[in-house]
């Protein structure tokens, strides 16, 4: 799908990306947080339907696939390897440090041994001798950062791990954390009306960083029927969450958005949004909506 605006338009950017610097994915991802049950909490509710969303994905020429040890806890994972195993031309994200208390819960879990013991685990339920991409799903404030950051290196070291991320942090944690090891890729909230991560994204950007938006269609009031994104897609005959992860992926080279869904219709949606391009005037309004 190629949607175009009169005139002028700006080269789609959702070609690949290299995860630190030899790993090319196509720009859109998937995320993998809604295929468990409520509240990222146990199995999913039709199994069948989840392996076919995921697989469908693939067929449509997804190759990034973001996930975590604790979406299930270990739901997640265990999808992906029943659906896209040996993962060829595919690369999979996984993330560890949080503990899963129950449904909607979490807890961080920094300590070197449950990091380790995550990543094991990780290897297992995926089926893999390395992890793609092993991003630490929070920074744990009781644990020195060197330590956390010290082990996922060491594990890098021991060829379990092939690129290290970070998940929601600032950049002078990012400066840190790159003082210690190569950071590949960071993934904080951002999206059309959360931007508070502007500054991080023009920091990866110059860094050559991947810079992965998590909960890319939260875009409350603007998608409301008559809100502002509805009326300009509607307009572009789009719909908003397309014409929002079009606004991302032109945002920046370097962003990798990562919207998840249950449904195969919402999935080709999402995907088409690759291949949409932008009038520079329709980016401006957009850019001002936010």
């Amino acid at each position: 799908m190629s949607t175009t605006h009169p005139h002028t338009t700006v080269d789609p950017t959702a070609g690949p990306f290299l995860i630190g610097g030899d790993l090319p994915v196509n720009r859109l991802g998937y995320g993998t947080m809604q295929l468990p049950g409520p509240g990222a909490w146990g199995p999913p509710r039709d199994r069948a339907a989840a392996i076919a969303v995921l697989r469908r994905a693939a067929d449509l020429g997804t190759t990034f696939f973001d996930t975590a040890d604790s979406y299930g806890p270990g739901v997640a994972e265990d999808l992906l390897r029943e659906a896209l195993h040996p993962y060829d031309d595919i690369v999979v994200a996984t993330k560890v440090g949080f503990t899963r208390p129950g449904p909607a819960r979490w807890a961080t879990d920094g300590r070197p041994v449950h990091l380790r013991a995550a990543v094991e685990a990780s290897l297992r339920r995926l089926g893999v001798e390395r992890i793609d991409l092993l991003q630490l799903h929070r920074i744990d404030q009781r644990v020195p950062l060197a330590d956390q950051i010290g082990t996922l290196a060491d594990l890098r070291t021991e060829g379990k791990v092939r690129h290290l991320g970070l998940s929601e942090v600032t950049v002078g944690q990012l400066r840190k954390a790159q003082n210690i090891t190569a950071v590949a890729t960071v993934q904080n909230l951002y999206n059309l009306a959360e931007r508070s991560a502007d500054l991080l994204l023009r920091y990866a950007e110059a860094q050559g960083i991947g810079f992965i938006p998590w909960y890319p269609l939260a875009t409350g009031q603007l998608a409301a029927p008559h809100g502002p994104l509805a009326q300009l897609a509607n307009a572009l005959s789009l719909t908003p969450s397309q014409l929002a992860l079009a606004w991302l992926l032109h945002r920046s080279p370097v962003v990798m958005p990562i919207p998840g869904t249950s449904s195969l219709q919402h999935l080709a949606q999402n995907v088409a949004a690759a291949d949409v391009e932008l009038h520079p005037a329709v980016v401006a309004e957009l850019d001002r909506l936010g």
